[in-house]
């Protein structure tokens, strides 16, 4: 039975597919880990640190929760860096930066404030890290090439 006939016959998708829900899935993980980091609204990992810093309130918990996020921004900046490159990732941030002016200048976009500010960067940073998490599917789409590390 080939690919299609067993993925017809199963129901189920290939691990070489990717769609729009497999980057919007790539792109509620990064939200996910970088709201959970630091976020203005003061529900973070960031602000649950520095109460346990100031209330001397360390412990196991802050240590293991820390441990999980630093493994997640591995995974997620190393997945990235690999697939775009330095360079890539310097086009990603200009092409949104300018995006950002664009609509700012048009008046779509109203920053009137830091916490508004930082609110569209961490969503900005969401995106591009999904793009970067997505990235060799959409490279093997255009180009028909796969990416593979030579390590």
């Amino acid at each position: 039975m080939d690919n299609k006939n067993e993925k017809a016959a199963t129901g189920s998708r290939t691990t070489a597919e990717f769609d729009w829900t497999g980057f919007l899935l790539r792109l509620a993980a990064t939200l996910v880990l970088i709201l959970a980091t630091y976020n203005p609204s003061g529900w973070s990992f960031a602000h649950w640190l520095q109460n346990g810093f100031s209330n001397s309130g360390l412990g196991p918990e802050h240590f293991v929760v820390g441990v999980i996020i630093l493994i997640g921004w591995v995974i997620l900046l190393t997945a990235t860096q690999r697939s775009m490159g330095t360079f890539g990732l310097i086009l990603e941030a200009l092409l949104f930066g300018g995006l950002v002016w664009l609509l700012v200048d048009f008046g779509v976009l109203d920053i009137d404030s830091v916490s508004e500010f930082t609110w569209i960067i961490l969503i900005i940073l969401s995106v591009m890290l999904a793009i970067g998490l997505s990235w060799s599917h959409v490279w093997r789409r255009l180009t028909g090439q796969f990416e593979v590390d030579d390590d």
